[in-house]
This record gives structure tokens, C-alpha cells and sequence, in this order.
């Protein structure tokens, strides 16, 4: 049973990553979020069968079916990052799901509309090195009103504390201190933007947790990159974003409290 419910919400989450990926693609362009996609090499629309999340580019070998030219691997890794951020999600308010339909009902949409969100800054930041400052207040905006109505164990109406509103700019201000000293060349503004938001969406002992991860892990890939690619020198530029999400998902999912003391 258990296993069933979560296949189903992986494929769900496959279903949400296919629509990121046009998100990402069109945010900042002329296109509409609608209508019919198709190849950005030929311009060929894609039929329903060169759609289905994930299978499809597996089943067309990750090229065209058209004209051949290779397609991102984008799309297959927004769409499956996702697809087990979804199930994940399931599986942390599990419980929730078999006692209580519509606060599990509410609390998974608005944790799912939350790390959505998140993807599409992350990939959006690798792909054009920047933060689009739109993403992150809406972002803001959306984990400030999550400090009204949910926990970490779900939803559940309330008056916040002190400590959870001051957790959105603790969390931002190292990042806004780097950013004003280095004069933006260490770090972006979008980083300290972004931070906010996570700060209200995790709390002040997971928004810790989250933000050494993520300097830890990219310090780990960066030293790697310069390691083993010609490509990037110590003054190379590497967004920031995608390790703070992939911070915020480890401490959130895996309630990870490295500074229990707050």
C-alpha cells in the first residue's frame, strides 16, 4: 500500500517537473507558460507520446525525434528531481495522509508549491547566473504566510514566535554581509533575496542546517571543477542557488538539526 501511494505521487511529481521545465524555459521570454511545446532546434511540435515525463527521453534514445539534435538533460533531471522530492514529501507527511485528508490535502500543496519554486530558481540560477528577484518574493512571500498555518508536522493555524519571523533575515544577513563586502563580486544579492524566504520556510535550526550544507557541498563541487576541468580557475563564477535548495530539501526532508540549540 504504502509503496503504491508513493510510486504515485513520484509519477505526480514527474508530471509537475515536466511543467517546471517550461517554466524555466519561457520565464523572462516572450512565451507563455501554454500552449503547445516543441523542439528548440526544428520548431517540429511534439506530439502527446514525446511528452510523457522521463520515458519519453529514454524511449527517443535523448534526441529529437524530428531532426535528431540531442535534447537537454534538463528535462529528464528537473522532471525526476521532482518526481523523488514529491514522494519524499509523501512519505514525511505520511501520516498525516492516512489520519487526516484535508490538512495532509494542504499541507503537501503548499510544500510542494514551495520546493516547485524552488527547482525553478536553482536551475534557472545554473543555467543564467542569477536570481530573478520576481521568483525570490514570491518565494518570500509564500513561506512568510507559511509561518501562519504550518509546522513540521503539517498544518496547523497559529501565531508564530519571535524567533520564526527573525529566522528569514538571520538566515539572509551573512549572505547580504559577503554580498556588501565583496561589492558583489563573492556573492549576488539573489543569494540574500533567496535566503529569506528559506530561513521562514525551514526555521532558524534547519536554515542553519541547510545554509552549511550547502557551503559545504559547494566548496566540495567547486574544488572538484578546479580539479578536474579546464573550464573553471579560482576566480571562476558557480551559482550559489542550486546548493542552497539542495541545502533546504536535505534539512527539511531528513529534519536536519545541526544547531539544536535554536
Amino acid at each position: 500500500m504504502l509503496a503504491t501511494l508513493t510510486a504515485i505521487f513520484f509519477i505526480f511529481g514527474l508530471i509537475i517537473g515536466s511543467f517546471l521545465n517550461v517554466v524555466i524555459l519561457r520565464y523572462n521570454t516572450a512565451r507563455t507558460f501554454g500552449g503547445r511545446s516543441a523542439c528548440m532546434s526544428c520548431q517540429n511540435t511534439l506530439s502527446w507520446h514525446e511528452l510523457i515525463p522521463l520515458l519519453s527521453f529514454v524511449i527517443l534514445g535523448g534526441r529529437c525525434k524530428n531532426c535528431q539534435t540531442k535534447i537537454s538533460w534538463q528535462y529528464p533531471a528537473v522532471e525526476l528531481l521532482t518526481g523523488v522530492i514529491f514522494a519524499l514529501l509523501f512519505l514525511k507527511f505520511q501520516d498525516i495522509f492516512f489520519l487526516y485528508t484535508l490538512p495532509f490535502a494542504l499541507t503537501y500543496a503548499y510544500y510542494g508549491a514551495a520546493f516547485s519554486l524552488l527547482i525553478v530558481v536553482a536551475v534557472y540560477d545554473l543555467k543564467h547566473k542569477i536570481i530573478p528577484d520576481m521568483l525570490a518574493f514570491i518565494f518570500g512571500i509564500l513561506a512568510f504566510l507559511g509561518l501562519f498555518f504550518f509546522t513540521s508536522y503539517g498544518f496547523y493555524p497559529h501565531l508564530p514566535g519571535l524567533w520564526d519571523f527573525l529566522a528569514g533575515p538571520l538566515i539572509a544577513f551573512p549572505f547580504a554581509a559577503i554580498w556588501f563586502l565583496s561589492r558583489g563580486t563573492w556573492m549576488g544579492l539573489g543569494d540574500a533575496k533567496l535566503a529569506v524566504g528559506l530561513g521562514w520556510l525551514l526555521g532558524l535550526s534547519r536554515g542553519l542546517s541547510g545554509v552549511v550544507v550547502a557551503f559545504w557541498s559547494g566548496a566540495v563541487l567547486g574544488a572538484l571543477l578546479i580539479a578536474l576541468t579546464k573550464k573553471y580557475g579560482m576566480k571562476s563564477e558557480i551559482p550559489f542557488a542550486p546548493f542552497l535548495v539542495l541545502g533546504a530539501v536535505i534539512a527539511f526532508l531528513f529534519e536536519l538539526h545541526l544547531f539544536p540549540i535554536f
